[in-house]
């Protein structure tokens, strides 16, 4: 695969796909052989995590006999989305200690990348940044010789995002989310790339949403050219100049291939960008006029998630994709809409007037237990 510049701070290149070591395949030979797998086809930074379960243990075998020396290795950790001790919080010395515990993990005496992970609130993201706190440990660790770099991951709001991201000088990558479902965080990527910060996506096709049968997605697929939804997905994010990298979330040897294969076939030209602008358009603007989960209309009498049930209706109304939207439904919890008894007490508090009786009445119909 080619390379690519890695955000302007970082000074290294990298493919445009690379491992995400998330969901790494259970038995450990197979791990190694997926990793090494990836690798060999050019994949070159990894993203793990101490959350990752046995991630970093089974990455520490996979980069034995010279598999350490061509790979960008990246750990990442804070305290509010894994504790490992009960004492763990946001100082320095706290985040020392998981920096080395990652380290004698993976089984190597140094991490290329060292990555807050998810600032996901202003609270977290000064948590990290005051002084003594997690920023300055790993500062202090990349004097020690232990990390080279410095980066965070977020799912906080863009808004906020966007407003920090100038002051955030100790940031040299930054991984959020993106794709054809859900573009929100576009305001970020263009930010970051214009600090020269180097842009990682995660969850490219949607967490797995998007190898879903979508009748939608997959007329425009084959509109534009790309052999699939997926291959749309990610053929997608090589058209955007402000991403550097996505992670492939690999496990099983199908995901290498595939992602590598759709990277290799490049960006979209000019004309099949703007026939997927045209659909995403049309996709937000029906979505503004339909529910936009304010939850304005709960508490419901019965106990019924509606903003729930009418996300279930999205999926297929504005993707077509049945099967999601009834797999959603079903992992609704509490009382589903066939309990509904068309009280009028949302209609009456929805600044949208949305019917939502009458789309209650519909989801029950069609994504209720005889759909199951």
């Amino acid at each position: 695969m080619q390379i690519h510049p890695f955000g302007r701070r970082s000074g290294f290149q990298v493919p445009r796909t690379n491992i995400g070591a998330m969901r790494l395949p259970g038995d450990v030979d197979q791990a190694v052989a997926l990793i090494r797998q990836a690798i060999d086809a050019g994949m070159r930074y990894i993203d793990t995590s101490r959350g990752y379960g046995d991630s970093e243990v089974k990455l520490g075998k996979a980069l034995k006999n010279g598999y350490r020396e061509k790979v960008i290795l990246s750990t990442k950790w804070s305290p509010w989305i894994t504790r490992i001790e009960p004492s763990d919080d946001t100082s320095a010395t706290c985040v020392r200690k998981r920096i080395e515990e990652s380290m004698h993990r993976l089984q190597v005496d140094y991490l290329d990348f060292y990555q807050v992970w998810n600032i996901d609130s202003k609270e977290h993201y000064e948590q990290a940044v005051a002084p003594g706190g997690m920023i300055d440990g790993i500062r202090q660790a990349r004097e020690d010789g232990l990390v080279g770099h410095i980066g965070c991951t977020s799912h906080d709001s863009v808004e906020h995002l966007v407003e920090v991201l100038p002051e955030m000088d100790w940031c040299e990558v930054i991984l959020v989310s993106y794709n054809l479902l859900n573009t929100a965080y576009a305001p970020v990527i263009h930010k970051a790339h214009e600090l020269g910060i180097g842009v990682i996506i995660m969850n490219p096709v949607g967490g797995g949403r998007l190898a879903q049968p979508s009748s939608v997605l997959e007329v425009l697929a084959a509109g534009v050219g790309a052999n699939s939804v997926p291959d749309l997905a990610i053929r997608y994010q090589m058209s955007n100049p402000g991403i550097d990298t996505i992670l492939s979330g690999i496990s099983k040897p199908g995901d290498v291939t595939a992602s590598v294969r759709s990277v290799e076939a490049g960006a979209f030209n000019p004309d099949a960008l703007k026939k997927i602008e045209n659909v995403l358009d049309h996709v937000a603007a029906a979505r503004k006029s339909f529910c936009t989960g304010c939850a304005y209309c709960m508490p419901c009498p019965q106990g019924i998630d509606i903003p729930g049930v009418m996300s279930a209706i999205l999926e297929e109304r504005l993707w077509g994709m049945k099967s999601e939207a009834i797999s959603r439904y079903r992992d609704l919890k509490g009382p589903k809409a066939d309990e509904c008894i068309h009280c009028g007490t949302c209609e009456e508090k929805c600044p949208q007037h949305l019917d939502i009786m009458d789309e209650i009445e519909n989801a029950n119909l069609a994504y209720g237990v005889a759909a199951w």
